[in-house]
Protein backbone atom coordinates (compact mmCIF):
# COMPACT_ATOMS: atom_id res chain seq x y z
CA UNK A 1 0.00 0.00 0.00
CA UNK A 2 1.56 3.43 -1.02
CA UNK A 3 -0.51 5.77 0.75
CA UNK A 4 -2.68 6.12 3.98
CA UNK A 5 -5.15 9.06 3.67
CA UNK A 6 -6.39 9.52 7.40
CA UNK A 7 -9.33 12.31 7.75
CA UNK A 8 -10.58 13.17 11.51
CA UNK A 9 -14.22 14.10 11.17
CA UNK A 10 -16.37 15.75 13.75
CA UNK A 11 -20.29 16.34 12.94
CA UNK A 12 -19.50 16.84 9.30
CA UNK A 13 -20.89 13.87 7.23
CA UNK A 14 -21.70 15.80 4.38
CA UNK A 15 -18.02 17.01 4.15
CA UNK A 16 -17.20 13.57 4.19
CA UNK A 17 -19.37 12.41 1.62
CA UNK A 18 -18.01 15.49 -0.74
CA UNK A 19 -14.13 14.27 0.38
CA UNK A 20 -14.82 10.66 -0.19
CA UNK A 21 -16.88 11.34 -3.49
CA UNK A 22 -13.50 13.04 -5.00
CA UNK A 23 -10.79 10.36 -3.68
CA UNK A 24 -13.38 7.61 -6.11
CA UNK A 25 -12.04 10.05 -9.08
CA UNK A 26 -8.41 10.19 -8.15
CA UNK A 27 -6.15 8.89 -11.30
CA UNK A 28 -3.80 6.95 -9.07
CA UNK A 29 -5.63 3.87 -7.30
CA UNK A 30 -3.40 2.76 -4.79
CA UNK A 31 -3.85 4.24 -1.47
CA UNK A 32 -6.74 3.29 1.61
CA UNK A 33 -8.52 5.82 3.28
CA UNK A 34 -8.95 5.79 7.23
CA UNK A 35 -11.79 8.29 8.77
CA UNK A 36 -11.88 8.58 12.53
CA UNK A 37 -15.03 9.71 14.28
CA UNK A 38 -13.75 12.02 16.82
CA UNK A 39 -16.72 11.98 19.39
CA UNK A 40 -19.63 13.33 17.07
CA UNK A 41 -22.89 13.90 17.56
CA UNK A 42 -23.95 13.51 14.08
CA UNK A 43 -21.97 10.27 12.53
CA UNK A 44 -20.87 9.90 9.15
CA UNK A 45 -20.81 5.94 9.39
CA UNK A 46 -23.62 5.78 6.47
CA UNK A 47 -22.05 8.12 4.09
CA UNK A 48 -18.86 5.89 4.83
CA UNK A 49 -20.84 2.73 4.00
CA UNK A 50 -22.31 4.30 0.57
CA UNK A 51 -18.34 4.04 -0.76
CA UNK A 52 -17.61 0.88 0.75
CA UNK A 53 -17.65 -0.74 -2.91
CA UNK A 54 -15.72 2.03 -4.26
CA UNK A 55 -13.08 2.91 -1.95
CA UNK A 56 -10.37 0.71 0.44
CA UNK A 57 -12.10 2.19 3.35
CA UNK A 58 -11.97 1.77 7.17
CA UNK A 59 -14.23 3.80 9.66
CA UNK A 60 -13.65 4.31 13.33
CA UNK A 61 -15.28 6.16 16.33
CA UNK A 62 -13.48 7.17 19.45
CA UNK A 63 -14.00 9.58 22.32
CA UNK A 64 -13.37 13.80 21.35
CA UNK A 65 -10.27 14.27 21.55
CA UNK A 66 -9.68 17.29 18.71
CA UNK A 67 -7.77 16.65 15.37
CA UNK A 68 -4.05 15.77 16.59
CA UNK A 69 -4.83 12.89 18.38
CA UNK A 70 -7.87 11.70 16.24
CA UNK A 71 -5.03 11.62 13.27
CA UNK A 72 -2.73 9.40 15.62
CA UNK A 73 -5.27 7.16 16.09
CA UNK A 74 -5.82 6.74 12.50
CA UNK A 75 -2.16 6.34 11.85
CA UNK A 76 -1.72 3.79 13.91
CA UNK A 77 -4.17 1.17 12.37
CA UNK A 78 -3.25 2.18 8.58
CA UNK A 79 -0.86 0.50 6.31
CA UNK A 80 0.53 2.87 3.81
CA UNK A 81 4.24 3.62 3.27
CA UNK A 82 3.22 7.15 3.26
CA UNK A 83 0.93 8.80 5.42
CA UNK A 84 -1.56 11.74 3.97
CA UNK A 85 -3.74 13.66 6.61
CA UNK A 86 -6.17 15.81 5.36
CA UNK A 87 -9.27 18.23 7.00
CA UNK A 88 -12.89 16.76 6.29
CA UNK A 89 -13.92 20.23 4.70
CA UNK A 90 -10.84 19.71 1.37
CA UNK A 91 -12.30 18.71 -1.65
CA UNK A 92 -9.41 16.59 -4.16
CA UNK A 93 -8.81 17.42 -7.78
CA UNK A 94 -8.69 14.03 -9.70
CA UNK A 95 -5.08 14.23 -9.87
CA UNK A 96 -4.10 15.35 -6.60
CA UNK A 97 -2.18 11.81 -5.89
CA UNK A 98 -0.50 11.85 -9.02
CA UNK A 99 0.88 15.27 -8.44
CA UNK A 100 2.23 13.79 -5.31
CA UNK A 101 3.51 10.47 -6.81
CA UNK A 102 5.02 12.61 -9.57
CA UNK A 103 6.85 15.40 -7.00
CA UNK A 104 7.99 12.24 -4.60
CA UNK A 105 10.05 10.80 -7.83
CA UNK A 106 11.85 14.29 -7.90
CA UNK A 107 15.53 13.50 -6.36
CA UNK A 108 16.88 16.77 -4.14
CA UNK A 109 20.27 17.09 -5.35
CA UNK A 110 21.64 18.46 -2.32
CA UNK A 111 21.18 15.80 -0.18
CA UNK A 112 20.36 12.94 -3.26
CA UNK A 113 17.18 11.94 -1.77
CA UNK A 114 13.26 12.08 -1.81
CA UNK A 115 11.08 14.53 0.16
CA UNK A 116 10.41 12.71 3.77
CA UNK A 117 7.54 15.28 4.13
CA UNK A 118 5.27 17.42 1.86
CA UNK A 119 2.62 19.97 2.09
CA UNK A 120 -0.28 21.19 -0.55
CA UNK A 121 -1.66 24.51 -1.30
CA UNK A 122 -5.14 25.55 -1.40
CA UNK A 123 -7.83 26.80 -3.59
CA UNK A 124 -11.51 28.01 -3.78
CA UNK A 125 -14.00 26.12 -5.18
CA UNK A 126 -16.54 27.95 -7.63
CA UNK A 127 -19.30 26.22 -5.80
CA UNK A 128 -18.09 27.69 -2.45
CA UNK A 129 -19.75 30.25 -0.95
CA UNK A 130 -18.65 34.18 -1.29
CA UNK A 131 -18.26 34.35 1.79
CA UNK A 132 -15.80 31.31 2.02
CA UNK A 133 -14.19 32.79 -1.20
CA UNK A 134 -13.20 36.05 0.59
CA UNK A 135 -11.54 33.77 3.71
CA UNK A 136 -10.02 31.67 1.22
CA UNK A 137 -8.45 34.95 -0.40
CA UNK A 138 -7.60 36.36 3.18
CA UNK A 139 -5.62 32.80 4.29
CA UNK A 140 -3.59 33.10 1.13
CA UNK A 141 -2.90 36.44 0.04
CA UNK A 142 0.54 37.52 -0.14
CA UNK A 143 -1.34 40.72 0.85
CA UNK A 144 -2.69 39.46 4.68
CA UNK A 145 -0.60 36.35 5.87
CA UNK A 146 -0.58 34.11 3.09
CA UNK A 147 3.26 34.85 2.63
CA UNK A 148 3.85 33.68 6.35
CA UNK A 149 1.52 30.38 5.16
CA UNK A 150 3.86 29.25 2.70
CA UNK A 151 4.19 28.95 -0.63
CA UNK A 152 5.93 30.33 -4.11
CA UNK A 153 5.87 33.75 -2.59
CA UNK A 154 6.50 32.84 1.23
CA UNK A 155 8.36 35.66 3.26
CA UNK A 156 9.93 32.81 5.36
CA UNK A 157 12.54 30.60 3.80
CA UNK A 158 11.12 27.01 5.11
CA UNK A 159 7.40 25.79 4.09
CA UNK A 160 5.53 24.59 6.95
CA UNK A 161 2.67 21.98 5.61
CA UNK A 162 -0.35 22.43 7.01
CA UNK A 163 -2.87 19.73 8.37
CA UNK A 164 -5.51 20.44 5.80
CA UNK A 165 -2.89 18.86 3.58
CA UNK A 166 0.08 17.55 4.24
CA UNK A 167 2.09 13.63 3.64
CA UNK A 168 4.88 12.13 5.53
CA UNK A 169 6.68 9.14 5.66
CA UNK A 170 5.39 6.49 7.72
CA UNK A 171 8.65 5.74 9.57
CA UNK A 172 9.38 9.49 9.93
CA UNK A 173 5.92 9.61 11.41
CA UNK A 174 6.43 6.71 13.91
CA UNK A 175 10.08 8.32 14.77
CA UNK A 176 8.41 11.56 15.63
CA UNK A 177 5.68 10.06 17.52
CA UNK A 178 2.80 11.92 15.39
CA UNK A 179 1.48 14.86 16.53
CA UNK A 180 1.62 16.21 19.94
CA UNK A 181 -1.38 17.07 22.53
CA UNK A 182 -1.52 20.40 21.81
CA UNK A 183 -5.52 21.36 20.68
CA UNK A 184 -4.21 24.51 18.11
CA UNK A 185 -0.85 24.76 16.51
CA UNK A 186 -0.21 21.33 16.51
CA UNK A 187 0.32 20.83 12.80
CA UNK A 188 3.08 23.54 12.79
CA UNK A 189 4.58 21.92 15.69
CA UNK A 190 4.72 18.93 14.16
CA UNK A 191 6.69 20.31 11.05
CA UNK A 192 8.81 21.81 12.96
CA UNK A 193 9.71 18.88 14.78
CA UNK A 194 10.43 17.80 11.03
CA UNK A 195 12.99 19.71 10.36
CA UNK A 196 14.65 19.69 13.77
CA UNK A 197 14.29 15.98 13.32
CA UNK A 198 16.93 16.44 9.72
CA UNK A 199 14.63 15.46 7.63
CA UNK A 200 13.62 17.09 4.23
CA UNK A 201 10.38 18.53 3.65
CA UNK A 202 9.32 20.80 0.76
CA UNK A 203 5.84 21.94 -0.85
CA UNK A 204 4.59 20.21 -3.57
CA UNK A 205 2.80 23.18 -5.63
CA UNK A 206 0.75 20.88 -7.71
CA UNK A 207 -0.97 18.86 -4.77
CA UNK A 208 -3.38 21.56 -4.01
CA UNK A 209 -7.13 20.95 -2.50
CA UNK A 210 -9.88 22.80 -2.51
CA UNK A 211 -10.41 23.95 0.85
CA UNK A 212 -13.71 24.99 2.32
CA UNK A 213 -12.34 26.88 5.50
CA UNK A 214 -15.05 28.61 7.75
CA UNK A 215 -18.41 29.98 6.78
CA UNK A 216 -18.73 32.76 8.55
CA UNK A 217 -17.20 36.05 10.15
CA UNK A 218 -17.23 34.51 13.49
CA UNK A 219 -15.89 31.01 13.08
CA UNK A 220 -13.34 32.52 10.97
CA UNK A 221 -12.12 35.08 13.62
CA UNK A 222 -12.29 32.33 16.63
CA UNK A 223 -10.08 30.07 14.18
CA UNK A 224 -7.22 32.83 13.68
CA UNK A 225 -7.12 33.94 17.16
CA UNK A 226 -6.73 30.73 18.34
CA UNK A 227 -3.79 30.80 16.06
CA UNK A 228 -2.11 34.15 17.14
CA UNK A 229 -2.29 32.52 20.32
CA UNK A 230 -0.57 29.01 19.24
CA UNK A 231 2.50 30.91 17.63
CA UNK A 232 3.11 32.43 21.41
CA UNK A 233 2.71 28.82 22.38
CA UNK A 234 5.17 27.63 19.71
CA UNK A 235 7.92 29.68 20.39
CA UNK A 236 7.81 28.29 23.54
CA UNK A 237 7.73 25.01 22.81
CA UNK A 238 10.95 25.18 20.42
CA UNK A 239 12.66 28.52 21.61
CA UNK A 240 14.01 30.35 18.22
CA UNK A 241 11.36 29.64 16.14
CA UNK A 242 9.62 32.64 16.07
CA UNK A 243 10.37 34.90 13.25
CA UNK A 244 9.84 38.65 12.04
CA UNK A 245 7.66 37.66 9.76
CA UNK A 246 5.33 36.19 12.30
CA UNK A 247 4.89 39.91 14.26
CA UNK A 248 3.05 41.26 11.31
CA UNK A 249 -0.38 40.39 12.76
CA UNK A 250 0.58 42.17 15.95
CA UNK A 251 1.74 45.28 14.10
CA UNK A 252 -0.95 45.76 11.63
CA UNK A 253 -2.94 45.25 14.61
CA UNK A 254 -1.45 47.95 16.75
CA UNK A 255 -1.45 50.01 13.27
CA UNK A 256 -4.93 49.68 13.16
CA UNK A 257 -6.33 50.49 16.75
CA UNK A 258 -3.75 53.48 16.42
CA UNK A 259 -5.40 54.88 12.99
CA UNK A 260 -9.32 54.39 14.60
CA UNK A 261 -7.86 56.40 17.71
CA UNK A 262 -6.40 59.16 15.43
CA UNK A 263 -10.05 59.25 12.85
CA UNK A 264 -11.87 59.55 16.27
CA UNK A 265 -9.42 62.12 18.21
CA UNK A 266 -9.24 64.02 14.86
CA UNK A 267 -12.95 63.94 14.19
CA UNK A 268 -13.51 64.94 18.47
CA UNK A 269 -11.42 67.96 17.39
CA UNK A 270 -13.46 68.67 14.38
CA UNK A 271 -16.76 68.74 15.76
CA UNK A 272 -15.31 71.15 19.39
CA UNK A 273 -14.35 73.78 16.78
CA UNK A 274 -17.64 73.34 15.05
CA UNK A 275 -18.88 73.49 18.15
CA UNK A 276 -17.21 76.97 18.98
CA UNK A 277 -17.28 78.73 15.74
CA UNK A 278 -21.13 77.82 16.28
CA UNK A 279 -20.93 79.58 19.51
CA UNK A 280 -18.68 82.63 18.39
CA UNK A 281 -16.03 81.37 20.96
CA UNK A 282 -13.26 81.14 18.29
CA UNK A 283 -12.53 82.45 14.32
CA UNK A 284 -13.28 80.27 11.69
CA UNK A 285 -10.26 79.75 11.00
CA UNK A 286 -8.93 78.12 14.70
CA UNK A 287 -6.49 75.43 14.84
CA UNK A 288 -9.27 72.90 16.47
CA UNK A 289 -10.45 72.72 12.74
CA UNK A 290 -7.42 72.15 11.09
CA UNK A 291 -5.86 69.48 13.49
CA UNK A 292 -8.60 67.74 13.66
CA UNK A 293 -9.28 67.48 9.93
CA UNK A 294 -5.18 66.17 9.88
CA UNK A 295 -5.51 63.69 12.35
CA UNK A 296 -8.72 62.22 10.60
CA UNK A 297 -7.08 61.86 7.14
CA UNK A 298 -4.08 60.52 8.35
CA UNK A 299 -5.51 57.51 10.40
CA UNK A 300 -8.34 57.22 7.40
CA UNK A 301 -5.77 57.05 4.62
CA UNK A 302 -3.98 54.28 5.04
CA UNK A 303 -7.32 51.98 6.47
CA UNK A 304 -8.61 53.00 2.94
CA UNK A 305 -5.51 52.50 1.10
CA UNK A 306 -5.03 48.96 2.34
CA UNK A 307 -8.82 48.19 1.69
CA UNK A 308 -8.56 49.50 -2.13
CA UNK A 309 -5.77 47.14 -2.42
CA UNK A 310 -7.03 44.08 -0.71
CA UNK A 311 -10.52 45.03 -2.75
CA UNK A 312 -8.70 44.96 -6.66
CA UNK A 313 -6.50 42.26 -5.84
CA UNK A 314 -9.29 39.95 -4.49
CA UNK A 315 -11.71 40.79 -7.59
CA UNK A 316 -9.29 40.05 -9.97
CA UNK A 317 -8.36 37.06 -8.96
CA UNK A 318 -11.94 36.01 -8.00
CA UNK A 319 -13.57 37.65 -10.98
CA UNK A 320 -15.72 38.92 -8.62
CA UNK A 321 -16.50 42.49 -6.99
CA UNK A 322 -18.56 41.07 -4.18
CA UNK A 323 -15.92 38.57 -3.14
CA UNK A 324 -13.43 41.94 -3.39
CA UNK A 325 -15.78 43.69 -1.22
CA UNK A 326 -16.15 40.74 1.03
CA UNK A 327 -12.79 40.22 0.99
CA UNK A 328 -11.83 43.69 2.95
CA UNK A 329 -13.44 42.45 5.98
CA UNK A 330 -12.30 38.97 6.04
CA UNK A 331 -8.51 40.65 5.50
CA UNK A 332 -9.45 42.71 8.68
CA UNK A 333 -10.37 39.70 10.49
CA UNK A 334 -7.83 37.18 9.55
CA UNK A 335 -4.98 40.30 10.85
CA UNK A 336 -6.78 41.61 13.75
CA UNK A 337 -7.40 37.64 14.98
CA UNK A 338 -4.32 36.41 14.57
CA UNK A 339 -2.92 39.78 16.09
CA UNK A 340 -5.09 40.35 19.39
CA UNK A 341 -4.25 36.31 20.54
CA UNK A 342 -0.60 37.02 19.67
CA UNK A 343 -1.01 39.82 22.36
CA UNK A 344 -3.48 38.35 24.33
CA UNK A 345 -0.57 35.28 24.51
CA UNK A 346 2.46 37.36 24.62
CA UNK A 347 0.86 39.66 27.71
CA UNK A 348 -0.32 36.42 29.57
CA UNK A 349 2.79 34.20 28.92
CA UNK A 350 5.60 36.06 28.82
CA UNK A 351 4.85 38.89 30.96
CA UNK A 352 2.60 37.72 33.33
CA UNK A 353 4.49 34.15 33.70
CA UNK A 354 1.67 31.64 32.89
CA UNK A 355 3.45 28.24 32.23
CA UNK A 356 0.59 26.26 30.24
CA UNK A 357 -0.73 26.60 27.27
CA UNK A 358 -3.39 29.24 26.08
CA UNK A 359 -6.50 28.10 24.38
CA UNK A 360 -8.87 30.66 23.56
CA UNK A 361 -12.17 28.74 22.16
CA UNK A 362 -11.66 25.22 23.46
CA UNK A 363 -14.82 23.71 22.27
CA UNK A 364 -13.75 24.61 18.11
CA UNK A 365 -11.28 22.31 17.47
CA UNK A 366 -12.95 21.93 13.75
CA UNK A 367 -15.82 24.79 14.12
Amino acid sequence: MKYSIVIPVYNRPDEVDELLQSLTTQTFKDFEVVVVEDGSDIPCKKIVDKYADRLNLKYFTKPNSGPGQTRNYGVERSQGEFVIVLDSDVVLPPGYLQAIEHELSIINYQSSTQADAWGGPDRAHESFSNVQKAINYSMTSFFTTGGIRGGKKQMDKKFYPRSFNMGIRRTLYQELGGFSEMRFGEDIDFSIRIYESGALCRLFPEAWVWHKRRTDFKKFFKQVHNSGIARINLMKRHPGTLKLVHLLPMVFTLGTFACLLLILGGAALWIEGEWLDANGLRPTDNMHQGLGFFFFLLGLLPLLLYSGLIFIDSSIRNRSLLVGLLSVPSAFIQLIGYGTGFLKAWWLRCVCGRNEELQAFKNNFYK
